[in-house]
């Protein structure tokens, strides 16, 4: 009844108190009848009563269970927690990551396809796989054009499948997006819907599983507002290590709107850069690592990415797929010419609203 991992080591987890024992996360019905979910939220859970399903649409009134948590006779309580492990020197934090991420790869079904925009994320998955590289986006953005060129300098060039986005696909897909997500703010949609086209795609060619770079940004200080702690008021956190494990917290969320968005499209989620060993090699590293003195991000995942991909993939910088595929950009003018305007406010998501 658990999806995820095997209801034997979710139970030894949870009796021992181990909130790291080599899973890519789990959710769902103990043999005991207890419910239980990862702490990062790598699976969806969703209750209604005394009912359950891994799929909000399966339920009448369905409230998301929360991450890191197990049932309860009176609600649930916290069982897991993001844990504070030893920092590691440099030479042996980087060491301890390259080895996580290699086993990890290894893992990695062979024919499983790779939601592919030529950045450093998604480039690390890919070379663990024979199979295609899918990128979506507007003939112009710069996630094609990464794509292609990543593609190029990996000896992939074969494998990549572009997805054109226009304004016709961009308009059928939101009302999509919106259902599968359940959410109509502009961010999440544009978010989104890059990955929902692509699944799509993926699902089309007969596909029933894709693999994605999620999380890495969260897990190895990819956010200015992480590299600006504490100077930033939107982490409350006084270090740069701090502000990352915060943000590491916000990844329930952010993976429910992706993994809802592909499952809507007909595909399942593969995130391996979010297996524990993983997440546990970037908790132990220093926050030189995170963030070094002249502000590069991601110091340390990018180090490690050498071992899997060019340097000049590995310390590519590229925008968020909302901006890189020119969705954002797009979904603003599809409601502006659909009669919202600006000035009035909330004009995108008003017309996502007006679209279901």
């Amino acid at each position: 009844m658990i999806r995820g991992a095997s209801p034997e080591r979710v139970r030894d987890a949870l009796d021992a108190g181990t909130p790291f024992f080599g899973t890519s996360g789990f959710a769902g019905e103990l043999p005991d009848g207890r419910l239980v979910r990862d702490v990062l939220g790598r699976e969806t859970l969703y209750v209604d009563g005394d009912e359950w399903d891994v799929s909000p649409d399966a339920l009448a009134d369905p409230s998301p269970f929360p991450a890191g948590h197990v049932e309860t006779p009176t609600g649930s309580e916290r069982c897991w927690s993001l844990p504070e492990p030893p920092v590691a020197s440099k030479s042996n934090a980087l060491d301890n990551l390259e080895t996580a991420l290699g086993d990890t790869l290894s893992a990695l079904d062979d024919g499983t396809p790779v939601a592919f925009s030529g950045g450093v994320d998604s480039a690390v998955v890919a070379s663990a796989v024979d199979a295609p590289l899918y990128v979506a986006g507007f003939p112009d953005s710069q996630d094609r054009e990464a794509a292609r060129d990543g593609a190029r300098r990996m000896g992939r060039e074969g494998a990549l499948r572009e997805v054109r986005i226009d304004a016709g696909t961009l308009e059928a897909a939101v009302p999509k997006v919106a259902r599968a997500t359940g959410r109509t703010n502009p961010m999440d949609v544009a978010i989104a819907a890059p990955l929902y086209v692509v699944a799509e795609r993926v699902a089309a060619d007969g596909f029933e599983r894709m693999a994605l770079g999620q999380g890495v940004d969260e897990a190895f200080g990819g956010y200015e507002k992480v590299a600006s702690a504490p100077s930033d008021s939107r982490v409350d956190a006084t270090t740069v290590r701090g502000a990352r494990t915060e943000l590491l917290a916000t990844l329930p969320e952010q993976l429910e709107r992706d993994l809802r968005a592909i499952r809507g499209a007909g595909v399942e989620a593969v995130t391996p850069l979010l297996h524990d060993r993983v997440v546990d090699a970037a908790l132990r590293l220093p926050e030189a690592l995170l963030v070094d003195a002249r502000g590069e991000r991601k110091v340390g995942f990018r180090r490690a990415a050498r071992a899997f991909v060019p340097d000049c993939i590995a310390f590519r910088e590229k925008k968020a797929v909302q901006y890189g595929s020119l969705v954002a950009r797009e979904l603003d003018r599809l409601a502006r010419e659909a009669g919202f305007k600006r000035r009035e406010g909330n004009h995108v998501q008003r017309y996502v609203a007006s679209r279901l």
